[in-house]
């Protein structure tokens, strides 16, 4: 799909343009439309060579790899699950060219999909790289450039930096070859042997668990002592195990020393307890995190003030040091989801038309999309007794619910912590089926500053997996009835 640049003056006026055509500089841009103000988005994202809106996530992240991640689900599901269910299978393989073909098609009709919705919101689409040059009066100059043409300048009352984040390298081993992060680990021609994960992180377990339910031997090496510390205690140590019970081999406290390529693929070297070990991998992927993509910008030019470790600066209302110039998204920081980042678009784009934009970090849900599911938002239960809160905790396993005893995946629980005081709900934390969707309810109620007790007195359908959520709740009070 190509996004082709509108036609316009080269000095057109906006009251709104966008760098960056990510989650948050598309929404932003839709959002601005759609309350009247002229906006215009420059992206300069490519995929297979041409043009592409919707960034990491749509193009390259969120949406290819949850399409990697259920096609590899479904073939584990044939091999290894089906017989329980009475249904035999004999002889499954993997076209792994009509794989990654499908994931293609889902990427193709969302990135298409943005285009339209840029049309039909009025959006005018610039493709190339978004550069601040220079004030003028009350306005902004912004270049738009692309190899083989002629610069456009575009001039704008308001401008948005939506430039996203790019990954981060390891030193050692630069990218290229056979050490790829996400893009290339969700390009893969044929299923790696032995496949090597640097980073336990989000990236590292959702890459990892496709290659290894595909028939890859998948290692994942990690830096820190401890597995998942962002999420409730007891759900890491679930995880864990379950991960491990799949053929997951992690490898914690490292501190890798060597990385070469081979002919063979690429060699690791790295301490582990005082001792030392070699592994050999076909492939490498490095997923340590991600960095402010703020190349090109101009920020050094106009002024633009980043901090040490170089995301966009801006106040509670995404104002950066310069008048007119805002930034959204991972370039600022924060929590790198692209939910996060579409809510700040969406509000950032009100505040512009005078409204009273909000986003609220202390309920962002999180999710990784292994099998079983990881969902969590608010506090942990060590973070709240470090905040000095008197907590109550409810736990309900998805072992004594129905329907998940029903779809043959009683894997996990949820747990629920409210204040000991008030009852107000201060996190949730899940692991299990379809916990992706299942948070989302929870969300919900602790935007409205509701208690374990509202939850638990809702009704939810039976026999479903959100009653697992209800039971938590109940369980705060020790109320839960099957249990």
């Amino acid at each position: 799909m190509r996004v082709s640049a509108t036609l316009v003056s080269a000095m057109e006026t906006f009251d709104v343009l966008v760098i960056g055509g990510g989650p948050a500089g598309y929404v932003a841009a839709i959002r601005a439309s759609q309350l009247g103000l002229k906006t215009a988005c420059v992206d300069a994202f490519t995929r297979d060579g041409k043009p592409s809106l919707g960034g990491t996530c749509l193009n390259v992240g969120c949406i290819p790899s949850k399409a990697m991640l259920d096609s590899s689900e479904k073939f584990e599901m044939i091999t290894h699950e089906a017989t329980e269910h009475g249904i035999q299978v004999q002889g499954a393989t993997v076209d792994l060219s009509k794989t990654l073909a499908r994931k293609k098609g889902v990427v193709d009709k969302l990135t298409s999909g943005i285009a339209y919705l840029f049309k039909k919101n009025k959006v005018t689409s610039y493709y190339g790289l978004g550069q601040l040059l220079r004030q003028d009066g009350d306005a902004w100059i912004v270049s738009v450039s692309q190899e083989g043409a002629a610069d456009t300048e575009v001039k704008a009352k308001n401008v948005i930096v939506a430039t996203g984040s790019n990954p981060r390298e390891l030193p050692l081993a630069p990218f290229g070859g056979n050490v790829v992060e996400n893009s290339g680990a969700l390009a893969f021609e044929q299923v790696p042997g032995k496949l090597g994960v640097i980073g336990a992180g989000v990236i590292g377990l959702e890459l990892g668990s496709v290659w290894r339910r595909l028939g890859a031997q998948v290692t994942i090496l990690e830096a820190m002592p401890s597995f998942l510390a962002a999420a409730d205690d007891a759900v890491a140590k679930e995880a864990l195990k379950q991960f491990q019970k799949q053929g997951l081999n992690f490898h914690f406290g490292v501190n890798i020393s060597r990385v070469e390529q081979t002919s063979a693929g690429v060699s690791v070297t790295y301490a582990e307890n005082g001792q030392e070990t070699t592994a050999q991998f076909d492939k490498l992927i490095i997923s340590i995190g991600r960095v402010p993509n703020t190349g090109g910008l101009g920020a050094q030019n106009v002024g633009l003030a980043l901090d040490e470790r170089g995301f966009v600066k801006v106040d509670p209302h995404y104002r950066t040091n310069l008048s007119g110039v805002y930034a959204i998204g991972d370039v600022i920081g924060g929590a790198m989801l692209a939910h996060k980042a579409e809510e700040e678009g969406v509000a950032l784009a009100e505040m512009i038309a005078g409204q009273a934009g909000h986003v609220n970090y202390d309920v962002i849900p999180w999710v990784i999309y292994t099998s079983p599911e990881i969902a969590w938002a608010g506090l942990t239960e060590k973070a709240a007794k470090e905040r000095g809160l008197n907590v109550r905790t409810g736990q309900f396993p998805f072992s004594a619910n129905g329907r998940a005893l029903g779809h043959g995946d009683p894997r996990g629980f949820v747990k629920v912590i409210a204040d000991a005081q008030t009852d107000k709900i201060l996190g949730v934390h899940m692991i299990g089926p379809n916990v992706s969707e299942l948070i989302g309810e929870t969300v919900a109620v602790m935007e409205f500053g509701g208690s374990s007790e509202d939850l638990g007195r809702t009704i939810h359908a039976h026999p479903t997996l959100s009653e697992v959520v209800k039971e938590a709740a109940l369980a705060v009070e020790k109320h839960a009835i099957h249990m």
